[in-house]
């Protein structure tokens, strides 16, 4: 049985302004909702999760706050067990603002799907992925590198009724440029030289499910135009068929480039992105997560501990300097910052183990890497690439003097290994 803390009062004038700004739900009958109580809590409509009750009298103070994303609005009569569970779902978005010092093998951050973060913009984040997860729209998510795209993507997959079936993903950069028609929409056998079996493409492979995009514009337009006519016919065909076959899929796509500045070169077909822009979605980069930032640097090295069966620490020092240094790249770079210093270590993470750079690591290798095996290494510098061209895979393929899919299929490798290592790994609780 759950359990809260509870205060009550009779109206919201009794409550007083400085214990009201320390709640983090509220639950208000709201006969008298009126000009002097909405201006008592508009600034609150955010940070606090609003529960409403009303009689069904119109009200526009009331409309005004919950068009400002305050809350719920539950009608009289309403059972105390749907007001429990509603506060219950809340629950997970409920925690400090503050990365709290834990232990090495626990993580304490809230989570939401794939989405790690307390802070009150991923709890923002959180509440919208809800409400889009109850529509079919295709989304837009514009974000920057490393911020946890695909990730989002998922998440919202995983919470809308599509969530049984397929969640598909494709990043478009990998595409190759003469196959992109036959990987989007499939092929017969015999379609052109080389097609010796059929082949489903993805929009088949996700039938009732998701497609996600991502680096939608590094897809060539003369392709966009064929993407945009499935989106408005709802109808594709397979290359060398002459078959119509239905498109039953919500699209999510992604870049991480300033979409107008796209458009104006010629990057991404406007008429697509009109029609792939239902709803624009847009993440947080780290930098605007200060309260997340050492908390997801211990919810890293816990699940990292956990399949070490290890019990590193981070120094204070070396979470100070985790906490203030800017993360361009991003949850990514922190992500492998974390797991390069943990290879690193032997049982405390100094701030020189995080500094340790490409160059440095170079410089040192004899020292620093001797000993580790070559696909640690291949990753180490990938990652590192990737890091430095800040997310940038075309630019970082042609630095490794490799093709941009057979860099896209690495990360794919290294993304399918995290996730069956953590998801074996989540079958048991973390060490208490």
């Amino acid at each position: 049985m759950q359990s809260f803390n509870c205060q009550q009062f009779t109206s919201l004038e009794q409550c007083p302004q400085e214990l009201l700004n320390s709640y983090q739900v509220a639950i208000v009958e709201s006969v008298n909702f009126d000009q002097k109580t909405f201006d008592k809590i508009e600034h609150l409509l955010q940070p606090i999760e609003w529960i409403f009750i009303s009689d069904g009298s119109p009200n526009a103070f009331l409309d005004k706050a919950i068009l400002q994303g305050a809350g719920q609005l539950f009608r009289h009569p309403v059972a105390l067990t749907e007001l429990l569970a509603s506060v219950s779902e809340l629950q997970q978005q409920l925690c400090p603002s503050q990365p709290q010092a834990q232990p090495p093998s626990q993580s304490q951050l809230d989570q939401f799907g794939s989405l790690v973060g307390s802070s009150t913009v991923m709890r923002e984040l959180y509440k919208t992925l809800r409400r889009l997860a109850t529509t079919d729209q295709n989304v837009f998510i514009q974000a920057e590198s490393g911020t946890g795209k695909e990730l989002a993507a998922q998440t919202l997959h995983a919470a809308s009724t599509r969530a049984k079936q397929p969640f598909i993903a494709v990043n478009c950069a990998a595409l190759s440029r003469e196959l992109v028609e036959s990987e989007l929409f499939g092929h017969v056998k015999g379609a052109f030289t080389g097609a010796t079996q059929s082949h489903q493409g993805l929009f088949s492979q996700a039938h009732n499910g998701t497609l996600f995009l991502d680096e939608i514009t590094e897809m060539p337009l003369e392709h966009q135009a064929k993407l945009l006519r499935v989106l408005e016919t709802g109808d594709y065909r397979p290359v060398g068929s002459n078959q119509l076959h239905r498109a039953d899929v919500r699209i999510i796509a992604a870049s991480n480039r300033d979409l107008e500045q796209a458009i104006t070169q010629g990057q991404l077909r406007e008429d697509l992105f009109f029609r792939l822009n239902q709803f624009p979605l847009s993440l947080p980069p780290l930098r605007e997560r200060e309260a997340d930032i050492a908390g997801l640097a211990q919810h890293f090295l816990a699940y990292r501990n956990q399949q070490q069966q290890q019990q590193k620490r981070f120094s204070q020092a070396a979470l100070e300097h985790i906490q203030q240094f800017p993360w361009p790249g991003n949850v990514r770079q922190l992500k492998h910052c974390v797991e390069r210093a943990y290879l690193l270590a032997e049982q405390h993470i100094m701030v020189e183990h995080l500094l340790l750079n490409e160059d440095t690591a170079l410089a040192n290798g004899d020292k620093a890497l001797a000993g580790m095996p070559l696909q640690q290494l291949e990753k180490a510098a990938i990652e590192a690439t990737l890091e430095m061209n800040q997310g940038n895979r075309s630019k970082t393929a042609e630095q490794l003097g490799v093709s941009v899919k057979t860099l896209y299929n690495k990360l794919e490798r290294y993304q399918h290994e995290e996730t069956q290592s953590a998801a074996t790994e989540t079958k048991r609780p973390l060490a208490k």
